[in-house]
C-alpha cells in the first residue's frame, strides 16, 4: 500500500517561500502536474497484492452466522499454547489438528513469561509467537488470538507479571494506574507483532479476545472499555470477542464485542445461549472453551472425562447452531514453575502435567476424543481430511544412577550474596532482578535465634523449617506455627519457602506475594537480621556449580540437596517418562531445561522429557530433593498419572 507522508507545517512554508528563484518553483509545480497525471492513469486495483485484494471485510458477525468475506464460515477451534510445548513439536501438533477436521487455532499469550523484568521482552525460541502463528497459517489454520493481559490459562498469577506486585497498593485487573500504565507499555510492544498478523494484513489471525472472563471478576467497570480502547488503538482491526463461563457471563457482555460462552455440559449450553439470545439478540454463537477435560491439583484425583460424552456434546454445541473452541485440543505441559493454583476454601497448586485429558496426550499421542471427533467433524466437512501423522517414538531408558551430589548447605558459598534486611522481604520485593524481585522457584531465610519456643507467621507456600541443617517440619497454610526444640546458645534458623503457584483465577489474585508475608515470630517477639537467598533455579543458577564442586553421594545424605547424573544416549533421542519411585518433592533439570516439580503425593507420578531437549550423547541431570532420595531415575514409554476421577 502506497501512503502519504505529512511534511511538517515549518518546512511546507519554507518549500513555497517567496525567497525561492521563480524559475525553481516553476519547476516544482511542473513535477507535481506530471505526477498527478501518471498517478491518475495507473490501476491502483493491480497495485494492491493479490492475496490481499479479497480481504476487505475479514470474519464478521452477520445475523447468526460468522461470515468470512462473502461466505458463512463455522469456527472449528482447538486451543494449543506454544509456550507448553516444545518448539521441535509445534508442526507436529498442529498437524494433528489439521487432520483432525479443524480449521482455527487458538492461544494465549503469557505476559508474565514474554515480560520477565520490567521492560524487557522475550519473543524467542519456545516464546516466538510470531513463528507459532505462521506456522499456523502455513498448515492452512486461522489463529483467534487471547493476549490478556490476564489469561487464567492455569498459568501462575493467570499470566500476570509478578513483578506487578512490587506496589503494596497494586490493583490488578483495574484501570489502576500502576497496573494500566504496564498494560500500555506491554501492549506497545505486543502489538507491534501481532498487527502485521491480521487477516486484514494478510495474515491469519481472524479474531482476538479482550481479557479473559473477566464478568466472574468484574471489579471495575472502566476496565474492559479501556482494554477493548488499548487493543484499537494500537491498530487491531479483526472482530472482538468476549469470553466467560456461567458465573460471569451476564457481566461480561460489553457493547461493540461478541460475547462467546465456555463450558462442559449440554446443560449449561441451553442456559447460556438463552442468555446471549436474550442480551445480543440474534448474533452467531460460539462456544470458545469447551472443556474437553480438566486440570489436576497435587492431592487431588486425575480428572478425566469419557470420550462418549465429548462426542455427544461436541455434537449438541454445532446442532445448537454454534461454533465452537475446543479447550485443550492439546494441553502440553508446565514445563517449569509456571503451573497456577486455585484458592478458594483451601489452596490447591496445579501439577507439572498439563495433560488435560485432552484430544492429545501431554506427549501428542492419538487418544479415544481424537478418533472420534475426526471422524465427527470429517463427516461434516465436505471434503477428506488430510492424514493423520506418526506418532513421535517414545522408549524407556535404562534406570539412572545420580552419582554426585551437593547439599543446599554448602551450595549457599556459590551462590550470589545474600539479600540483607532487618526484617523479611516477600519474594517480589526482594531487590534482585534488576529491581524486579523474584518471581519463581525458593527463597531461604535465615537468622538466629537464642531459645527455643513457638514459631508463627505467614509462610506462603511451603515453608521447611531448619534449626542448622535438621528439618523440624513444614509452615504453610494449614499449619501456621512450629516447637523450636531446646537449643544451646544461638542457633541458625533457616526457612526454605517454595512458590507452589501463585492463584489463577479467583477474587484473591491481589494477594499472590510469595516467601515470608511480613514479620516471622517467635514466642510472639518478631525476628530481625535476615540473610535471604533468591533460589529461582534459572539457568545461569546452575553455572556457579561447576565440576569441582559436587562429591559422591554420601551414605547418608544432608536434605535439601542437588543430585547430578549423567544420562547417555547412544542413537537418536526419543520422547521419555521420568518416574521418580522413591523420592518425594523436587524439581529436574535436564541440560538446563527445568523439567518442573515431583511430589510423591500425585496424582502425577513421571514427568514428561521431550526427546528435542535431549542430546545423543552425554545429556546432564540434575535433581533438587527436599527430603528424601530414591536409588535410582526409571523411564517409561507412558505416562503415569495415578487414580482417576470422571468429571460431572
Amino acid at each position: 500500500m502506497l501512503a502519504a507522508v505529512p511534511v511538517p507545517p515549518s518546512r511546507a512554508m519554507s518549500k513555497w517561500s517567496v525567497g525561492r528563484k521563480p524559475s525553481r518553483t516553476l519547476g516544482l509545480l511542473l513535477l507535481v502536474i506530471l505526477s498527478y497525471l501518471v498517478l491518475r492513469r495507473l490501476d491502483w486495483y493491480n497495485l494492491v497484492p493479490a492475496w490481499l485484494r479479497h480481504r476487505q471485510s475479514g470474519l464478521q458477525a452477520n445475523g447468526q452466522h460468522f461470515m468470512l468475506e462473502d461466505s458463512t464460515f463455522w469456527i472449528f477451534g482447538g486451543s494449543v499454547h506454544y509456550f507448553r510445548v516444545p518448539k521441535e513439536y509445534w508442526k507436529d501438533r498442529l498437524l494433528k489438528m489439521k487432520a483432525c477436521g479443524l480449521n482455527t487455532l487458538t492461544t494465549y499469550v503469557p505476559w508474565n513469561l514474554h515480560e520477565p523484568e520490567r521492560g524487557k521482552f522475550d519473543f524467542s525460541g519456545n516464546l516466538d509467537l510470531e513463528a507459532f502463528v505462521l506456522m499456523a497459517e502455513e498448515i492452512g489454520l486461522w489463529v483467534i488470538l487471547r493476549p490478556g493481559p490476564y489469561i487464567c490459562s492455569e498459568i501462575d498469577l493467570g499470566g500476570l507479571p509478578s513483578w506487578l506486585l512490587q506496589d503494596s497498593g497494586m490493583r490488578l485487573r483495574t484501570t489502576y494506574k500502576g497496573f494500566t500504565e504496564a498494560v500500555d507499555l506491554y501492549f506497545d510492544h505486543l502489538m507491534s507483532r501481532v498487527v502485521p498478523l491480521q487477516y486484514k494484513h494478510g495474515g491469519p489471525i481472524i479474531a482476538v479476545q479482550v481479557e479473559n472472563e473477566y464478568g466472574s471478576y468484574n471489579r471495575d467497570p472502566a476496565y474492559m472499555p479501556y482494554i477493548k480502547k488499548a487493543l484499537e488503538d494500537r491498530g487491531i482491526v479483526e472482530l472482538l470477542l468476549t469470553s466467560d463461563n456461567k458465573d460471569g457471563l451476564q457481566k461480561g457482555v460489553m457493547d461493540g464485542v461478541l460475547a462467546t460462552i465456555n463450558l462442559q455440559s449440554q446443560h449449561e449450553l441451553q442456559l447460556l445461549t438463552n442468555f446471549l439470545l436474550s442480551v445480543q439478540r440474534v448474533q452467531p454463537k460460539m462456544v470458545m472453551e469447551y472443556w474437553t477435560g480438566w486440570f489436576d491439583s497435587w492431592g487431588g484425583p486425575h480428572n478425566i472425562l469419557d470420550s462418549s460424552e465429548v462426542l455427544k456434546t461436541v455434537s449438541a454445541i454445532l446442532d445448537a447452531g454454534s461454533s465452537i473452541n475446543l479447550y485443550m485440543f492439546h494441553g502440553g505441559t508446565n514445563f517449569g514453575f509456571i503451573n497456577g493454583a486455585m484458592h478458594f476454601h483451601d489452596y490447591k497448586s496445579d501439577v507439572t502435567s498439563y495433560d488435560y485429558d485432552a484430544v492429545l496426550t501431554e506427549a501428542g499421542d492419538y487418544t479415544a476424543k481424537y478418533f472420534k471427533l475426526r471422524s465427527f467433524f470429517g463427516s461434516i466437512s465436505g471434503i477428506p481430511l488430510p492424514p493423520q501423522p506418526d506418532l513421535l517414538p517414545k522408549i524407556a531408558y535404562e534406570p539412572l544412577s545420580l552419582n554426585f551430589y551437593l547439599s543446599l548447605w554448602d551450595a549457599l558459598q556459590y551462590m550470589e550474596e545474600p539479600v540483607n534486611s532487618e526484617k523479611p522481604v516477600n519474594m517480589e520485593n526482594l531487590p534482585i532482578n534488576n529491581g524486579n524481585g523474584q518471581s519463581f522457584g525458593y527463597t531461604l531465610y535465615e537468622t538466629t535465634i537464642a531459645s527455643s519456643g513457638v514459631l508463627s507467621g505467614l509462610v506462603r507456600d511451603r515453608g521447611q523449617v531448619f534449626v542448622n541443617t535438621v528439618s523440624i517440619g513444614f509452615l504453610d497454610y494449614e499449619k501456621k506455627k512450629i516447637v523450636i526444640p531446646l537449643i544451646q546458645g544461638y542457633t541458625r534458623l533457616r526457612i526454605l519457602v517454595e512458590n507452589r503457584g501463585r492463584v489463577n483465577y479467583g477474587d484473591n489474585i491481589d494477594d499472590q506475594r510469595k516467601g515470608l508475608i511480613g514479620n516471622i515470630y517467635l514466642n510472639d517477639s518478631p525476628l530481625k537480621k535476615f540473610r535471604i537467598y533468591s533460589l529461582d533455579m534459572k539457568k545461569s543458577f546452575f553455572q556457579r556449580f561447576s565440576v569441582d564442586k559436587w562429591s559422591p553421594i554420601p551414605a547418608v545424605p544432608t536434605f535439601p540437596a542437588f543430585f547430578l547424573g549423567v544420562l547417555s544416549i547412544s542413537l537418536s533421542p526419543f520422547d521419555t517418562f521420568m518416574k521418580l519411585e522413591g523420592w518425594e518433592k523436587g524439581v529436574v533439570f535436564i541440560n538446563g531445561q527445568n523439567l518442573g516439580r515431583y511430589w510423591n503425593i500425585g496424582p502425577q507420578e513421571t514427568l514428561y522429557l521431550p526427546g528435542a531437549w535431549l542430546d545423543q550423547g552425554i545429556n546432564q541431570v540434575i535433581v533438587f530433593e527436599e527430603k528424601m532420595a530414591g536409588p535410582v531415575i526409571q523411564f517409561t514409554e507412558t505416562p503415569h498419572l495415578g487414580r482417576n476421577q470422571y468429571l460431572d
